[in-house]
């Protein structure tokens, strides 16, 4: 019954992703996504990541969730994709089929009662009761022309405390026409060696239906069921990107591929180049942070810190794995900080063109490790001005320099900005305002490059603000800022008490940063 990675290797095995960003995702606490957020969503999961289905929604939530529900499904009508999309329903005598018939879907995912318990205390039904309403609903469905797949809710703990009842309904329901059967672990309650012992039994007495497993992520177990589950004979999987979800979330999408693909050879239809994309859309449509040690999508974990590891790249990638990160529309990098040596140092001065002696290295490895004692940031972008003070050179030289500013806001309009820049020794001043201090600041910098020198401005990636714990209102702010410029990511900060005048300072040092390029 187990199946061997030889086996996936030979037999080329084709493992169903089924997304459910859009659905179960969005039952994180504090995330609620807009129609046309949706939409974007769907588009990017289905023609740039390619799932090979997506679950948007669940019938008779809200008039939202209904517009959004159209939306989708208009467009992938369109595109063709219609089978791909599918919508929750409920066994409710066809009030969520009138749902997803105006909502424009052609799949429902019916909800059942996958335990025991659910089904006497929750419904308050017998099992041939639920069992007789299930398959007057699947009747119901198929006459209207939908595609029916079916959830046994809490099928986990069925499995658990009622396999008998778990079995009575999948033998009801065997022969209705039913195209997968969904198996999650509701509550998460599961590790690994429940997962193949429960989906041993369900595919030895079902060789021939579909399983799909659905897992949660409540003991941090999620990724190794869904393995597990693949392992034991599952079709399909269900995941969220970033592992959005009920309470713990679901399987993260991008762990589960890199894990399918470099474990078990086993093949899906998922582009990995977008992954980190889409991860990142995702992000900053739910509010809900990437943190930075997230496998594949994390901000760090391409970013070797030890300076061992920078030198074992060198020496023939002795610290490199098969998550290399082009593969994922990413590059290595290399932390400056107390744990750097001089292979990571030297690591980003190749990429800024920089060479030192071997003196030189000393000095500014040095001066990096006392700054990282500090607990101070350091960025590849502060390697020349680091590399000037150490060896005793003259300041860098500035092209670009803030000659004066001023930003203001009121109570009822908008905050107003105006600057004074000079760029080659040409002063250039304009005013603009904007939906903040900083913003209203950087559309009078856009003025400038933009009117007055006909050239580029950067675009915003990402924007952190850092204050020290203790509640100090006087204490200094550390502004993080990344920039995307001809197709490279520039990282710039800057210290002081005020979070406006720290970013405007880390804004002045990445256009210095890319001045160089316009007089190329």
């Amino acid at each position: 019954m187990y199946q061997s990675r030889e086996i996936f290797r030979q037999a080329q095995v084709h493992v169903e992703i089924m997304d459910t960003t859009l659905r179960d995702g969005e039952q994180t606490s504090g995330v609620s996504f807009l129609p046309y957020e949706k939409l974007v969503i769907a588009k990017a999961l289905l023609e740039d990541l390619r799932v090979d289905r997506i679950e948007i929604a669940s019938a008779r939530v809200s008039d939202g969730e209904l517009e959004a529900a159209k939306g989708i499904c208009r467009w992938a009508r369109r595109k063709g994709h219609i089978d791909k999309v599918e919508i929750l329903g409920f066994v409710d005598d066809g009030k969520s089929l009138d749902w997803i018939a105006e909502a424009g879907g052609h799949v429902v995912n019916l909800l059942a009662k996958g335990s025991y318990r659910h089904c006497v205390c929750q419904l308050k039904k017998t099992p041939d009761e639920h069992i007789s309403d299930i398959l007057r609903n699947v009747q119901m469905a198929q006459d209207r022309g939908f595609d029916v797949n079916v959830y046994l809710e809490d099928w986990s703990n069925g499995m658990k405390s009622s396999p008998d009842y778990v079995f009575s309904l999948v033998d009801a329901m065997k022969d209705a026409g039913i195209k997968r059967f969904m198996l999650p672990d509701t509550l998460g309650v599961l590790n690994p060696m429940l997962v193949i012992d429960y989906f041993r039994k369900m595919k030895s007495r079902y060789e021939s239906l579909h399983f799909d497993f659905h897992a949660h992520n409540d003991y941090d177990l999620a990724v190794s069921n869904v393995l597990a589950a693949v392992w034991s004979g599952a079709k399909g999987l269900h995941t969220s990107i970033n592992g959005l979800g009920e309470r713990a979330g679901n399987a993260p999408l991008a762990s589960v591929q890199a894990i399918l693909r470099d474990h078990f050879d086993a093949v899906t239809g998922i582009d990995e180049g977008k992954l980190n994309e889409v991860s990142h859309l995702v992000e900053s449509y739910s509010g809900i942070a990437i943190p930075p040690n997230k496998p594949i999508v994390g901000s760090s974990v391409f970013t070797q810190v030890a300076g061992v590891h920078a030198d074992g790249d060198n020496k023939n990638n002795l610290y490199c794995n098969d998550l290399l990160p082009e593969r994922f529309g990413r590059k290595r990098e290399y932390a400056l900080g107390k744990a750097s040596g001089k292979a990571n140092i030297r690591k980003n001065l190749e990429e800024l063109g920089l060479e030192l002696s071997e003196e030189a290295m000393k000095k500014v490895t040095q001066r990096i490790i006392e700054l990282g004692d500090k607990k101070e940031l350091v960025t590849q972008e502060d390697l020349p001005y680091i590399v000037s003070d150490v060896l005793k050179h003259t300041t860098v030289e500035e092209k670009v320099v803030l000659k004066s500013y001023m930003v203001s806001t009121s109570y009822g309009l908008k905050p107003l900005a105006g600057a004074k820049l000079e760029v080659n020794g040409v002063l250039y001043e304009e005013n603009a305002t904007g939906d903040g201090q900083f913003d209203a600041f950087v559309r009078c910098i856009r003025h400038i490059y933009k009117d007055k020198l006909q050239r580029q401005f950067p675009w915003l990636l990402n924007y952190n603000v850092t204050i020290p714990p203790g509640g100090r209102t006087d204490a200094l702010v550390q502004t993080t800022i990344e920039w995307e410029f001809e197709g490279r990511i520039y990282r710039t900060h800057a210290l002081d008490a005020d979070q406006t005048e720290a970013a405007i300072k880390a804004t002045i040092k990445m256009l210095n940063m890319i001045e160089p390029l316009f007089e190329a």
